[in-house]
């Protein structure tokens, strides 16, 4: 039997554990049944067939809303999360969970590792800001930055009729997009779940790379800005 040739990122992954508290404030989860202990998140692997990342996408935003739904308002991600370009799949996967999370409103405790310095460029500066970042140089704190700058709504995209729009405040001013190009949007589609870069026509991932929209790890290419799942301000202030 010939050597498989299938790519390494589409393999099953394994699942992602985390752990489960009712509520935000870390003095409050320490009272008794607040802390709802471990839990086991089987989510399918990104881009692991054509037309799949839609479900990689929709397995994610459904086990968070479903965590929402049952009381949980903070998560901890077990496992340090690489950012760069060399990341594995596995990465893709946990960095989409915190996205999902990050726009339905949970807290998320999560520890980042990045050695090339993309943490700095601000790409996941819309994401609940993780605790500590590891690999960067002596005397450069990443995650303070991050913490400092944060805030809800910070990339965020809602669709209306044959259209998308995003907002993007990661870097300062706000940045407002329309996407209503066809190929485009159905790029948008298959990114929100992760999909292999080489995929992707050549227009559209040079678009949206250019934009700072996507980001690319492991050879997947997958959607940063976050679906408006709460509205977390009033219309004019985000």
């Amino acid at each position: 039997m010939p050597p498989s040739t299938e790519r390494p990122l589409l393999e099953p992954l394994s699942p992602i554990d985390v752990e489960l508290w009712l509520d935000y404030d870390p003095e409050v989860q320490r009272l008794p049944g607040i802390a709802l202990g471990p839990r086991t998140l089987d989510l399918p692997a990104p881009g692991a067939a054509p037309g799949a990342a839609p479900a990689a996408a929709d397995a994610a935003a459904e086990a968070v809303t479903e965590l929402h739904r049952s009381g949980v308002r903070c998560l901890r991600l077990a496992d340090p999360v690489p950012l760069c370009h060399d990341a594995p799949a596995t990465a893709v996967r946990a960095l989409m969970l915190v996205r999902e999370a990050t726009a339905r409103g949970l807290a998320v405790r999560w520890s980042a590792h990045c050695a090339d310095g993309c943490v700095d460029d601000g790409r996941f500066h819309h994401l609940h800001p993780p605790i500590r970042v590891t690999g960067a140089a002596p005397g450069h704190h990443p995650a303070e930055r991050w913490r400092a700058t944060y805030f809800p709504g910070k990339c965020l995209y809602r669709r209306g009729p044959g259209f998308v729009e995003v907002r993007d405040r990661r870097h300062g001013t706000l940045e407002l997009l329309t996407i209503d190009e066809p190929d485009h949007l159905d790029g948008i589609d298959v990114l929100a779940g992760g999909t292999p870069a080489d995929r992707l026509p050549a227009a559209v991932r040079r678009d949206f790379t250019d934009a700072g929209l996507i980001t690319e790890q492991a050879g997947l290419a997958w959607w940063l800005p976050m679906r408006v799942r709460r509205w977390p301000f009033p219309a004019m202030s985000v």
